[in-house]
């Protein structure tokens, strides 16, 4: 019985091993994108901007704006809802307390020239979207954001590619308000997290493809 219930529990453990890695890369690239300065991705622009304006860490506005999503999630499912959803909270403290430690790692890192920023900043976007493939290869929960926008699609007739861009824009949107209304100037939103709204869902479904690869060989 032991030696069942250990068979069982390996490949979860495996899948909780890949989640837990694709939540390390998705925060370097938002390190990364922060280190840029040339906007970040749409998810992160409201943790960045309320970093900024409270002055605290983006990893710590990160975990408590995930936390936020997670009580909207209840909030709108109710009866619905689903307990092992909960998962997304520890996530969400893995994901923030990542991203301090990776723009601690990269805090020597200052680009110089413009196009120095733009490497920098593709090289976010890129780690973004690895992240995001590896999260989707270990099938386990979804990031507090995408469930939000899962939730909302349960109880209205919309479709979860028009629901994702709409979500979007009004975090993007939302920064720009807050960051004027509290800063003065804009901060956080710029080309690169108009780069990163286009590619970084293109890449994922790109890098979709050799995560094949990775389920078959290490998931099983």
């Amino acid at each position: 019985m032991a030696e069942k219930t250990k068979l069982k529990m390996f490949p979860l453990c495996k899948h909780i091993v890949l989640l837990c890695l694709g939540l390390l890369v998705m925060a370097f690239g938002v390190a990364f994108s922060i280190k840029a300065a040339l906007g970040t991705s749409p998810i992160s622009s409201v943790p960045y901007v309320t970093g900024a304006i409270s002055g605290l860490s983006v990893g710590t506005t990160t975990i408590i704006m995930n936390t936020l999503f997670v009580l909207i999630q209840i909030a709108i499912l109710r009866r619905r809802y689903q307990p092992y959803q909960l998962l997304q909270l520890p996530a969400a403290i893995l994901f923030g307390t990542a991203i301090d430690v990776a723009g601690f790692v990269l805090q020597g890192l200052v680009p110089a020239a413009y196009w120095q920023q733009w490497l920098i900043c593709l090289l976010g976007i890129f780690l973004v979207a690895l992240g995001v493939s590896m999260e989707v290869t270990a099938g386990l929960i979804t990031t507090a954001g995408e469930g939000i926008v899962l939730a909302i699609c349960q109880v209205a007739p919309v479709k979860f590619g028009n629901m994702k861009m709409a979500f979007d824009l009004t975090l993007v949107a939302l920064s720009v308000i807050l960051s004027f209304l509290f800063l003065g100037h804009l901060d956080g939103v710029r080309e690169g997290t108009v780069a990163a709204a286009i590619l970084v869902g293109q890449l994922t479904k790109q890098l979709n493809k050799p995560m094949k690869v990775v389920e078959r060989v290490f998931l099983q």
